[in-house]
């Protein structure tokens, strides 16, 4: 994906961003020339991401390892970067939790940690991140999920959890418009060599039929979910407030469909 975008001077944070798509939306940022702060729990990739920042063009890079379930972790975390980088131009709320279950074969603590991760860390975020949001202009990007409006087997949990992080979305957009903010939920179609397309699909099969199923023919790439990030927090959005969007080669036009019912005749069969 070649550089349309130009976020020279402005600060950039990606919460969730030391892997996956998320690590993808983080370098595409680093590669517009902005500032990149990088949270997640595990400190060896922070420090491998950080580096990788820095090699991709990032005016300056950071990185913090924390718990989005913890509050006062959050809050601290973003305090410093805001300490280190000033105010946040664009926040990007990333963090996510998924494994397949059936609702009756699911501990309750099991459902909680999804929750706890998708839908209260992204309350901990807004709320730790509000302070430090520039007015006007900043611009929130919450990674959202299929699972927010589509019914899947094997996933109450998560359909649970991000239904409520785009409701999130749609209620701030009214809050916090007046303040000059705006916020966004974007939605990853099946992404390629990602852990979450491996979790959902992790047969070859699985996979095959998947993208037999995309109106595109093709399985998405990061950079094809970056690209709509940048455009979000780019002026050309300016306008561009509490809607959720898709990059899914039309994907999601089919429900749930086969991939749905195919998770959950996995997990019937496992109890076999």
């Amino acid at each position: 994906m070649g550089n349309r975008f130009d976020f020279k001077g402005r600060t950039v944070v990606v919460i969730g961003g030391t892997s996956g798509i998320n690590r993808g939306i983080a370098l595409a940022f680093a590669r517009a020339g902005a500032q990149v702060a990088v949270a997640s729990r595990s400190q060896d990739k922070v420090d491998d991401t950080v580096t990788e920042l820095a090699r991709a063009g990032a005016a300056q890079a950071m990185g913090l390892a924390f718990d989005v379930r913890q509050a006062q972790a959050v809050a601290d975390g973003l305090a410093a970067f805001h300490s280190e980088m000033g105010d946040f131009d664009v926040l990007v709320s990333g963090a996510a939790g998924n494994f397949p279950a059936l609702m009756a074969e699911m501990s309750v603590n099991a459902f909680r940690t999804v929750v706890e991760i998708d839908l209260m860390g992204t309350v901990h975020v807004m709320k730790g991140a509000y302070p430090f949001l520039r007015r006007p202009g900043a611009s929130i990007i919450s990674v959202s999920a299929p699972q927010a409006f589509l019914p899947y087997e094997g996933q109450a949990h998560v359909c649970a959890a991000k239904a409520g992080v785009d409701m999130i979305t749609r209620t701030l957009a009214l809050e916090w418009a007046p303040e000059g903010i705006r916020i966004n939920s974007v939605v990853p179609g099946y992404i390629a060599d990602t852990e979450g397309a491996r979790r959902l699909a992790p047969t070859e099969q699985a996979l095959d039929m998947v993208q037999r199923t995309i109106p595109q023919g093709r399985l998405g790439a990061v950079g094809d979910v970056a690209g709509l990030c940048l455009f979000l927090a780019s002026d050309l959005a300016g306008y561009v407030n509490g809607q959720v969007i898709s990059a899914d080669g039309g994907l999601y036009q089919r429900g749930s469909g086969q991939l749905g019912q195919m998770i959950g005749n996995a997990l019937r069969a496992g109890k076999g």
